[in-house]
């Protein structure tokens, strides 16, 4: 995703975008929207790519109904009748590259929000899908040479249904209208289909088909601002993704028994966090069984120079260890093809020079492909993004960074999308930004 709107949407009243990158970092003051924005990253993924009625109580977003969601003006403005949001993406399929825009509005149904009307328009066409309940389904499909809309509700093959009113289907509409162009009337003047309108309608269904079975987007990964505790003996089970992370010892004691590529690539990658950050030298799993269905530990060692310490308990090391370790352990291990990560204060618990060592993580994840949303409240995090991006230390160049600062303004939050130039200065920064910070500064610096 490129960018991302909202429209009386929690804190977010008016509408207003936010510029997205490969890294985006999001900042601000405790109670700015920032977890919000993270949960409607993925509610629109569910929209779009799943055609599925997101669930914003879902972990670890856990927002609450629609009456908590909806922007409430307070006073007699009241409460919006509804709120919506949306993205533009740039993609490439086979050989070609588009744009596409994407918006959803979101009404009521009884205490839950639930899509009543989505938009999808690339370059050459474009498709508005109208389904609230209690009224008529109306698909309108438009070209540059016409629009249409469907003559009749259609019969939807396996859909979602609530309450027998609400109907989302897992099919795409373009699919399935481009299939029953006979269920298409002019709107207007509009001349009957053609083959040229229907390959101009069929680019809105291209960010959603994959190139393989294999390349399927998958959903994205969100991760809970506080990890699992550590255990001092796990029990093997299957590694079925949460966000706190307990499934995370699962997957490099499988990859250990199982696969020793796989485990010697991830052992690898997380040794040289380990070092970077000061956490551990040296990651192992120790086996209580010759069975692979038998208890396990996950051991570290720091070294001493050339002198080697103990391996060491994961329950008996720093919390910090076991805190940061699903979060290394799901961007390390290209599991289940993930291309988004959306992490909640990911530097919970590390001592600054950690802290640090993430930010040059989250460079190389990002510099290899994938996009990382980061709510941080770490400087050192963020100061080690924009050094490594000035040094050239990954593949990110500043246009593929981005800072959302979240300003509070009375009931209603702000975002500005800052940006770094090539000596890693800050961008387009409003003057609230550092002025907490500089107060700090300007206060241990002088004494009355």
């Amino acid at each position: 995703m490129n960018s991302i709107r909202l429209k009386n949407y929690r804190c977010f009243r008016d509408e207003q975008t936010a510029k997205l990158a490969p890294l985006t970092l999001l900042v601000g003051d405790n109670s700015t929207g920032k977890t919000s924005f993270l949960a409607m990253m993925r509610a629109l993924w569910d929209v779009f790519f799943e055609f599925r009625i997101p669930d914003f109580k879902e972990e670890p977003y856990d927002l609450g109904s629609y009456d908590e969601i909806a922007h409430h003006r307070g006073g007699r403005g009241g409460r919006a009748d509804g709120f919506d949001a949306g993205f533009s993406d740039k993609f490439r399929r086979r050989g070609k590259n588009a744009e596409i825009d994407f918006d959803v509005r979101f009404g009521k149904s009884g205490a839950a929000p639930i899509p009543v009307r989505t938009r999808t328009e690339s370059k050459c066409a474009w498709i508005e899908d109208n389904f609230a309940p209690g009224e008529s389904r109306k698909v309108r499909i438009g070209t540059g040479r016409g629009a249409w809309e469907n003559a009749a509700t259609p019969e939807w093959d396996d859909p979602y249904i609530i309450g027998e009113r609400f109907i989302i289907p897992r099919q795409s509409p373009v699919r399935f209208y481009l299939q029953q162009l006979s269920d298409l009337e002019p709107i207007g003047d509009s001349p009957t289909p053609s083959r040229e309108d229907v390959d101009d309608a069929k680019s809105l269904e291209q960010p959603r088909l994959p190139l393989t079975v294999h390349s399927r987007p998958r959903r994205p990964f969100a991760s809970a601002p506080v990890r699992s505790k550590p255990r001092r003996t796990y029990d093997p089970s299957r590694a079925i993704a949460d966000p706190e992370g307990d499934y995370v010892p699962m997957y490099p004691a499988s990859a250990y028994f199982g696969d020793k590529k796989t485990w010697t690539r991830l052992k690898d990658g997380l040794e040289k966090f380990g070092r970077d950050a000061g956490l551990f030298d040296e990651i192992s799993v120790k086996a209580l069984g010759r069975r692979e269905s038998d208890p396990f530990q996950i051991v570290v060692r720091k070294y001493g120079g050339r002198l080697k310490g103990p391996l060491r308990n994961l329950a008996d090391v720093g919390y910090g260890v076991s805190q940061a370790l699903p979060l290394i352990t799901e961007l390390l291990s290209g599991r289940g093809g993930r291309d988004m990560f959306l992490l909640q204060q990911p530097e919970v618990h590390l001592h600054p020079s950690a802290q640090a060592a993430l930010g040059s993580l989250f460079c190389r994840t990002a510099g290899n492909g994938r996009q990382l949303i980061v709510e941080t409240h770490s400087d050192h995090l963020i100061d080690r993004v924009r050094m490594d991006v000035r040094d050239g230390v990954s593949r990110l160049k500043p246009s593929d960074m981005s800072i959302l600062y979240f300003e509070r303004d009375g009931l209603e939050v702000k975002i500005h999308s800052l940006g770094i130039d090539g000596e890693g200065n800050i961008l387009n920064a409003p003057d609230d930004y550092r002025r907490f910070f500089m107060e700090e500064i300007s206060r241990s610096l002088w004494r009355r």
